[in-house]
């Protein structure tokens, strides 16, 4: 089997235009447009009682919609919004889902990971954040200190080094930046300015109290971008040496977000352009000591994703790359995706269905999916290509009692192409992705996925590169 190395990609501009068309992105198998409503609470209620047997630790996700300001190049759900009314509104709310959660998954369950997302979660204040930790901690069992990885998303224009303080004595140890670019024309452009100065603060302070881990978000793609300007912004954030980054394509779709209708089209990187930003990153990141771990997440060798990695222990789900794969994850507040047993659900999308339900005292979930053996075969699969570029046959024979041969005739045709072009390597040990495939590997999961064969509409979904 061909040895890849973490850091090992290789950056093949004929390939990327020859394969770069769109498709899922993978946080889940199946993708979250096969929900369907016909998943019900109850179906959620059984699924959650069955699943306390398995004597799982717990993941929690917590959905945090507010923000100070519009982002013009946001596509997440979230409500800008100043009004005291509506966010204490939303909170009680989202006081009562926890509550509801807590009835239904055992105290004996520990919780070894929870993620504040958003929106802003710093956007809320001191009391309100302790408020919600508090009532976490009265329904579910937060593992020990040691054991815990507890992180939040922050906006630096929302936070101070004293506010760090704060959220480490609330029992945060991870934080995640939005920088998104240093550049002030970028930053005018999409309406979100913040100064390297004030990062480099936050990054200061949150060594001095010992978090364990900061990681930051860059966006590249966005309007007046440059090679010029992304190198200033990549060789500021190397200087700073975050231990985990985040960068991501920007995708104009001011059809499906108003938000980017604030963007001027005009000013957006060609395709061409935007390739040598990427082919850029990736090798000033890798140069700098980072491994890439997989579409648009990169970490520095000790960190826990790459130790995640090489224990076996690395999952790829609605936060992107993540530790803790043996956990049952429980979404909570608008929108959020929980994936607990042998299905996905996800809350009602908009924030009045969601505070209509649980007025109603019933948990706000919208739809979702119960996965059948099939889908946990190619979730499996998709997974092991996803977490560590590779599937080894023996391993997927071995736990779903099937031939690999037999059961992926088509899918094994179709990976010739792919193959041929050396984004794969097939031998009669398993698949395994080349340097050159790795930032392909939306393309090579693609072949396993059973529903875009039948009715997906790929339009719904973003382009590979």
């Amino acid at each position: 089997m061909l040895n890849v190395r973490q850091d090992d990609v290789c950056f093949d501009a004929d390939l990327i235009a020859r394969y770069d068309g769109r498709g899922p992105r993978y946080t889940s198998y199946p993708s979250a447009p096969r929900f369907t409503n016909d998943f019900k609470v109850a179906d959620y209620r059984d699924i959650a009682q069955t699943s306390n047997a398995s004597g799982r630790p717990l993941s929690i996700y917590v959905h945090v919609p507010f923000c100070q300001a519009l982002c013009y190049y946001c596509g997440c759900n979230k409500i800008v919004t100043r009004n005291q009314q509506r966010i204490a509104g939303y909170l009680a709310n989202l006081h009562r889902e926890i509550e509801l959660h807590g009835q239904l998954f055992s105290r004996s369950r520990l919780v070894d990971q929870l993620h504040f997302g958003g929106g802003t979660p710093t956007y809320l204040d001191d009391d309100q954040l302790a408020g919600l930790m508090r009532r976490l901690a009265a329904n579910f069992s937060f593992a020990p200190p040691a054991r815990r990885e507890f992180s939040v998303e922050i906006d630096p224009r929302t936070v101070t080094p004293d506010s760090l303080v704060k959220l480490a004595e609330l029992g945060f140890n991870r934080l995640s930046l939005g920088i998104q670019d240093f550049d002030t024309q970028v930053q005018r452009a999409v309406n979100r300015e913040q100064s390297e100065e004030s990062v480099m603060q936050l990054l200061e302070a949150a060594r001095d109290l010992q978090f364990r881990s900061v990681s930051f978000d860059l966006i590249y793609g966005l309007p007046l971008q440059s090679p010029a300007s992304f190198t200033r912004t990549l060789n500021a954030v190397i200087e700073m040496r975050p231990d985990r980054l985040a960068v991501y394509n920007y995708a104009h779709l001011p059809e499906k977000f108003k938000s980017q209708r604030m963007i001027d089209a005009g000013q957006i990187p060609s395709p061409e352009v935007k390739l040598e930003l990427l082919h850029m990153t990736i090798e000033r990141l890798c140069d700098a000591g980072y491994h890439y771990v997989g579409m648009d997440h990169f970490a520095l060798p000790d960190d826990d994703l790459i130790v995640a990695r090489n224990r076996g222990t690395l999952q790829r789900n609605f936060q992107g790359y993540s530790t803790h794969r043996h956990c049952d994850l429980l979404g909570m507040g608008v929108s959020s995706i929980a994936h607990v047993g042998n299905s996905y659900s996800q809350n009602a999308l908009t924030t009045r269905d969601y505070n209509a339900l649980l007025q109603e005292d019933k948990l706000p979930i919208a739809k979702g999916l119960i996965l059948t053996k099939d889908d946990l075969l190619r979730a499996e699969i998709i997974q092991s290509l996803m977490c560590y570029d590779e599937v080894r046959f023996a391993d997927i024979e071995s736990h779903f009692a099937i031939s690999f041969h037999d059961y992926f005739v088509t899918e094994l045709q179709n990976l010739a192409e792919l193959a041929a072009d050396k984004l794969i390597e097939i031998d009669e040990h398993g698949i395994r992705v080349t340097a050159a495939g790795r930032l392909l590997m939306r393309n090579i999961a693609m072949q396993f996925d059973r529903y875009l064969r039948s009715d997906f509409n790929n339009e719904r979904f973003s382009k590979a590169i």
